[in-house]
């Protein structure tokens, strides 16, 4: 049985995501879709809602199975026994920023890392522009899964009115 993760911080998850998900899961007979802690960066979303929006994103898919994890990832890939990673490509920048830590996760463990690339029509979305666009104001329908959108606009009302949550 071969088992793929994909992590990410995935706050919150896109269509961008979803997609690689759906494609990645027809290559692997399991994809684990691993939503970590990483201190360098500050989140809009906890783990526990991240991973529910996950499971949401994910209900279709059967291979698919959402997972939280702290540490290295090639630590978790040894721990589930998963013989690859796999990254989502939205150009070049992200081939620069991913080559040195695939080829670093190879070194540590020899879990093989796999680029696929975005969908075209999907290319310009990241998680990031999308909550910048939704505190703007702006349409992000289209850009992530129903669900994931009445969150994010719950979420950052809650800020502008204090509310907090």
């Amino acid at each position: 049985m071969t088992r793929a993760v994909c992590p990410g911080s995935f706050d919150p998850v896109t269509n961008g995501h979803v997609d690689i998900f759906r494609r990645t899961a027809a290559l692997f007979d399991e994809l684990v879709v691993a939503t970590g802690t990483n201190i360098s960066k500050s989140r809009l979303f906890d783990p526990e809602e991240r991973l529910e929006m996950l499971r949401e994103a994910c209900a279709d898919l059967p291979n698919v199975t959402v997972m939280g994890f702290t540490g290295l990832i090639v630590d978790f890939c040894r721990e589930i026994d998963a013989q690859a990673i796999v990254k989502g490509l939205r150009g070049g920048n992200d081939y620069e920023y991913e080559l040195p830590m695939a080829q670093m996760n190879a070194h540590l463990t020899g879990v093989e890392t796999v680029f696929v690339p975005t969908t075209a029509s999907l290319g310009y979305v990241s998680s990031s522009l999308v909550k910048e666009v939704a505190s703007l104001g702006g349409d992000i329908s289209g850009l992530v899964p129903p669900a994931v959108q009445a969150r994010l606009t719950a979420k950052l009302a809650s800020r502008t009115t204090g509310r907090g949550e």
